[in-house]
């Protein structure tokens, strides 16, 4: 007889596991700011200086002592131009000083009264028409950021505005994770690559190698170094081979395909031959047959061939893996409450992540069909909303939506 089987993981559960196993890499490296998009700093960023470093005016105007405009009309000669770069004079008593956006308030000025609240006289002379408040329209020095400030903190995924952030502290380079290494190969005698293989001479049963594409980009937008080792056809050696090969100087061992329980799934059996396997099967739709456990010193995790069940198992399994071993803080995605603008009467026994999109009304619609084959699904949503195991959906339900932008950043 056959032993039981064992019971699906909860994708919580199983997660958890995970990230426990994510030991942060070591080693950093010194990158630019202009290439660390994306990177995971290292360390703190800590200002050296006030930003903005004094007071400036947010506006094209003139620089006036509040005190010295008690009505509306009141003609004031212009003392001097104050461009932005330059340094300013102290303001002479009972005049204006033209100023220009970005440009440093002058001592003495406590408001910037903007252009269009003025009227030129002459080139030395301007009447102010509305009675300023003190401090209008000026940036205070600090006001964005505080010198000694720590602006970015350590495990920070940086963005492209935390780059300018980094930028406005001077910082032209700083100190990131080093990128993890990963190989990846994706196993089935029927997969052909595009190119090699034209759409007209396709043998019976053969599909273009999707996975492929779709996780390599994925690892590369998460900072990846990737090993391509192709396709590795539905036998117990050449899986043994590549595995051994790919645990060779890598951080992480990527696969699809090959980790259900056919006869021609040799995943599970060759990891487990070569080390062990932790973590197989997770109580999630699509994404069943996922697994992990290592192979050597690296990290091993087998995504289901189906290109719907590979692409939504990297998204909530690998991407938090990854960032785990990078370091970062932020390692799962937030969820956002919306209305369903669809019914699910027919629920699952699994936690189900469907595919979806907000509509104009600002509700979700559901992708027509979910199976775990129809990549066009993931093109055509934008998120998918996390569905308890055993649940219902009627029209107007408020449903747990996860956005792909960020899945995806």
């Amino acid at each position: 007889m056959n032993a039981p089987r064992a019971p699906l993981r909860p994708l919580d559960e199983a997660l958890a596991e995970l990230l426990a196993h994510a030991q942060v890499l070591e080693g950093t490296e010194s990158v630019s700011t202009f290439e660390a998009d994306g990177r995971v700093l290292a360390e703190d960023l800590v200002s050296a200086l006030q930003v903005p470093p004094q007071d400036n005016s947010s506006m094209d105007g003139y620089a006036v002592r509040s005190a010295e405009i008690a009505d509306e009309g009141v003609p004031l000669p212009v003392s001097q131009r104050i461009p932005a770069g330059s340094a300013a004079l102290p303001l002479q008593p009972g005049t204006a000083a033209r100023i220009f956006t970005g440009a440093p308030i002058p001592a003495g000025a406590d408001a910037v009264v903007m252009q269009e609240d003025t009227e030129a006289l002459d080139e030395q002379r301007v009447r102010i028409l509305r009675v300023p408040e003190t401090g209008q329209w000026i940036r205070r020095s600090g006001e964005d950021v505080r010198r000694g400030a720590v602006v970015l903190p350590k495990g920070e995924r940086l963005s492209p505005a935390a780059l300018g952030l980094a930028a406005s502290i001077g910082m032209d380079r700083v100190s990131v994770a080093r990128r993890p290494r990963v190989a990846l190969f994706s196993t089935g005698d029927e997969l052909v690559m595009p190119g090699e293989v034209s759409p007209q001479a396709m043998r019976p049963g053969a599909i273009y190698n999707s996975n492929r594409f779709f996780l390599r980009a994925l690892l590369q937008r998460l900072g990846c170094e990737v090993s391509d080792l192709g396709i590795v056809p539905d036998d117990r050696q050449a899986t043994l081979d590549a595995l051994a090969k790919a645990a060779g100087g890598n951080d992480l061992i990527l696969t699809s395909g090959g980790v259900s329980v056919g006869e021609e799934d040799h995943i599970k059996p060759a990891v487990q031959q070569l080390g062990r396997l932790d973590l197989w099967q997770i109580a999630m739709k699509p994404g069943k047959p996922f697994a992990y456990g290592r192979v050597g010193e690296a990290h091993f995790m087998g995504l289901p061939g189906n290109p719907v069940s590979s692409f939504v198992t990297f998204l909530l399994l690998v991407r938090p893996f990854l960032l785990k071993l990078q370091g970062a803080t932020k390692l799962t995605p937030g969820v956002t409450l919306l209305p369903a603008h669809f019914e699910l009467p027919r629920p699952d026994k699994r936690r189900e992540f469907l595919r979806v999109r907000r509509d104009g009304d600002g509700g979700l619609e559901l992708f027509g069909n979910q199976s775990s084959g129809v990549l066009t699904s993931t093109v055509w949503g934008d998120g998918l909303v996390d569905n308890p195991a055993g649940t219902t959906i009627a029209r107007g339900d408020k449903v747990r939506f996860i956005t792909l932008a960020e899945l995806l950043a």
